[in-house]
């Protein structure tokens, strides 16, 4: 596989609404970025992924596009973003920009003119259908966000015809089959990367394709009577055909990253995304891992999860390295414990991230331990998942107790709050009110506390990020899971030809006895970091401590 620049790379995800607002408005913008660069300079990121700050409505914070080729205001200007791009650039840091093309905003001129008429040029920009002979949806699917009844149609009374959306009614999906719509697609990725943008993230984009005579679906159907049935409408035969589209008139035309959002994607299916011979993207994230499932993954699967999709990237293929996002809960609260030991499990978890095979992906707020939130009423939550299915719980007679146990630890405000920058008021994030509530932990979790404390997750990442760049067995390095059967220890050869990495961590809130394998046993190995102070630096030590993780170097 070539070396591509994205192989060295530390991505840092901005969600902009909630980063830093710089003029009291209570949404995070592009002048606050601005400002906060020579922090992410300082921590050793070299990449930025932002969410979408295009013009927009704000139903889905973002999501919902009304304008591909400008800023929104709220956010700032073309000028601003020309400004933070060319400062980045100056610091070493790339930018790459997130890309909606699954569903547009019912704002977007492109839609406005398609419910014009039936043969406005626009009309096969989206997807429409006739009714059942009953006047009914054209078939049971439900929408995301359970808005409304919870159909996937909705009804456009000038036109008589239903418009197909996934998500809100107010984000109607994109024809795909329409090559006129596709080539609006790549002019709008042009504009960018012309700008001067280094890559993109595509958001949902195994739901471009539909299926073939948008079928009923079969299996359960949700509280509403209306199907989710992802598994139907996700990497639907004729994706890669799509996607090797965007390669072929975008993608291979510049030095550009593309890193696509893989919902439903298995490690057996990765390769035909991902390996170079396809054509297709650079890298995708997935989700076995890191998702709203009930419960979190156990160490058994979590270890089981790496070691197939590491296989990805030994055939030539490549991935990202995430536990967290805008979309899913704080990390250290889902994965590791985020009272008693927040401090050493942030950092083991942050220590697997860096370490495994693929790209790390560090989201606001991880760098200092920020956690999940709980807050007491549904109008403090924002997040459309949350707020649909709350109401759709209720009108089904659910016990309100039970639906805030099952939403809020996976509700998508978890990671939205805003950054916690100081104990200040609003946590330094704004002085207005902020457009969400800030988590209520901000006077003990922020950044000006975190770095002045001894034990400082920053100060760890920092050490983590210049470890990847220095130790080439890290990015490069063949990839060997030890102790796959133990339940609380994940232990992991990186190895290149100079170099050899031992990995090994404690995924649990008890002391693990840790069996050492003869390979391990039989060589001399030093210590060059560890999470916590309070151990000795040898591998011989037959207990290891709650959360605590460890890499070490082979000798000679």
């Amino acid at each position: 596989m070539k070396k591509r620049w994205w192989h060295d790379a530390v991505v840092y995800q901005i969600y902009c609404r909630s980063f830093c607002d710089s003029n009291g408005d209570g949404i995070g913008d592009l002048p606050g970025v601005l400002q906060k660069l020579p922090i992410l300079r300082e921590l050793g990121v070299n990449c930025i992924w932002f969410t979408p700050i295009y013009v927009s409505p704000q139903v889905d914070n973002g999501y919902d596009i009304a304008d591909y080729r400008d800023i929104d205001p709220a956010y700032g200007t073309l000028e601003d973003f020309r400004q933070v791009l060319e400062t980045a650039h100056s610091m070493g840091i790339r930018i790459i920009m997130d890309m909606v093309f699954n569903h547009s905003s019912d704002q977007c001129v492109w839609f406005r003119e398609a419910r014009k008429s039936r043969d406005n040029p626009y009309r096969n920009y989206y997807i429409w259908h006739n009714g059942k002979p009953d006047g009914s949806e054209p078939n049971n699917w439900g929408n995301y966000f359970y808005e409304g009844k919870g159909s996937a149609w909705e009804w456009d009374e000038t036109t008589k015809q239903y418009y197909l959306h996934y998500y809100s009614k107010h984000m109607p999906d994109l024809n795909w089959e329409y090559e006129p719509l596709r080539q609006e697609v790549y002019d709008v990725m042009k504009f960018w990367v012309e700008k001067g943008v280094d890559g993109f993230r595509l958001d949902v984009f195994t739901s471009f394709k539909k299926p073939e005579g948008f079928p009923d679906y079969p299996g359960e159907l949700g509280v509403n009577g209306y199907a989710q049935g992802r598994e139907q409408r996700c990497n639907v035969p004729g994706i890669h055909e799509l996607i090797h589209g965007m390669y072929e008139n975008v993608f291979s035309k510049y030095d550009i990253m593309t890193v696509g959002e893989a919902s439903r994607v298995s490690s057996r299916m990765a390769p035909d995304y991902v390996r170079a011979a396809r054509q297709e993207l650079d890298s995708i994230y997935h989700f076995e891992i890191c998702n709203r499932n009930p419960a979190p993954p156990t160490v058994l699967q979590y270890k089981d999860a790496q070691i197939r999709w590491a296989k990805v990237v030994e055939n030539g293929g490549w991935l990202a390295q995430h536990l967290s996002n805008h979309d899913f809960p704080r990390q250290v609260s889902r994965f590791g414990n985020d009272k008693e030991y927040r401090i050493p499990s942030a950092k083991l978890l942050a220590t697997l991230t860096h370490t495994l095979p693929g790209t790390p992906y560090v989201y606001q707020g991880e760098e200092i331990g920020m956690t999940n939130v709980s807050f007491d009423r549904i109008e403090d939550y924002n997040d459309q998942y949350t707020v649909g299915q709350y109401h759709a719980l209720m009108k089904a007679g659910v016990d309100e107790a039970a639906i805030w146990q099952k939403l809020r630890p996976v509700s998508r405000d978890n990671p939205r709050t805003p950054y916690q920058w100081s104990g200040g008021e609003n946590a330094g994030f704004t002085t207005g009110t902020p457009w969400l509530k800030v988590n209520p932990r901000y006077p003990e979790i922020n950044l000006e506390a975190d770095r002045s404390h001894p034990q400082s997750i920053f100060a760890y990442y920092q050490k983590l990020i210049a470890l990847r760049r220095d130790n080439p067995a890290i990015v490069d390095g063949t990839f060997h899971m030890f102790l796959p059967e133990h339940p609380q220890v994940v232990m992991y050869l990186r190895r290149t030809a100079r170099q050899t990495l031992l990995i090994v961590a404690n995924f649990s809130d008890n002391s693990a006895m840790v069996e050492r394998p003869q390979e391990v046993t039989e060589h001399q190995w030093h210590r060059i970091l560890t999470n916590r102070d309070d151990t000795t630096p040898s591998l011989m030590r037959e207990s290891w401590l709650p959360w605590e993780a460890e890499i070490y170097e082979l000798e000679g």
